[in-house]
Order: C-alpha cells, then structure tokens, then sequence
C-alpha cells in the first residue's frame, strides 16, 4: 500500500470517528472541569449563594452586584494560599478578580448544600 493511500484511509478514518464523536457528545454539556481552580468555582456555582448583610452592604462601595458575583464565579482566580481548605464543615475560599479598574477579593463559606458570600475586600495587583 502506497503512503497515499495510507494517508487517506487513516484521514478518511479519523473524519468519521470526529463525526460520530459530535454526534454523541453534541447535544450533552460535557465540560473539563479537571483542575483544582476550575472543580472550586463549578461547585460554588452549582449551589444556592447567600449572600450576608456585610457583603451586600459592600457591594456599593466595591461597584458589586449579583452578576458581577456569578462572573466572578466563572473567570475570577481562586487563591489557595489565602484559603482555608482543611476546614471540617464548610471551607473559606478566597476568589480574586479583576473588575474595571480595581482588584477585588470575595470570600465564600462553602458549605455542603450552600455557597455564602459572607465579605468582600479590595485586593492588591
């Protein structure tokens, strides 16, 4: 068999495999959600969020508002380092972003059956 031909089969292969592949995966909302940062803000978001008296009172001051929080929640950077992780019932996350012209930090108590939003604080670049 000539490299041509091999060329074609191995294409004409794969073509029907990537159709095929579309075909079961298109209408499904699969998502790769494999690291540390990205599985975080799912479950965050995959939860009812409170939000506190303290935070909501913040959120003027800090130009917030509930769909800057769920923004946040899908591109905003998840500091481990400032996190409390190793928490028995709920842990504190801490959630930086970037908004307009200021850095802003919001801290959630994730819970098992609920997300809260207990303060927001400016942060530094």
């Amino acid at each position: 068999m000539k490299l041509l031909q091999r060329i074609a089969f191995y294409s004409g292969g794969f073509i029907v495999g990537l159709i095929i592949l579309f075909f079961f995966l298109g209408g499904k909302r699969a998502s790769c959600d494999y690291g540390p940062e990205a599985r975080t803000l799912k479950n965050i978001r995959s939860k009812p969020r409170i939000i506190s008296p303290d935070a909501m009172a913040s959120f003027k001051e800090h130009d917030v508002d509930t769909s800057v929080v769920s923004e946040i929640l899908v591109s905003g950077e998840v500091l481990f380092s400032e996190s409390e992780t190793d928490r028995d019932s709920c842990n504190i996350y801490v959630i930086k972003s970037h908004q307009k012209s200021e850095v802003i930090k919001l801290y959630f108590e994730n819970c098992e059956d609920e997300a809260k939003l207990f303060k927001i604080t400016p942060g530094d670049n």
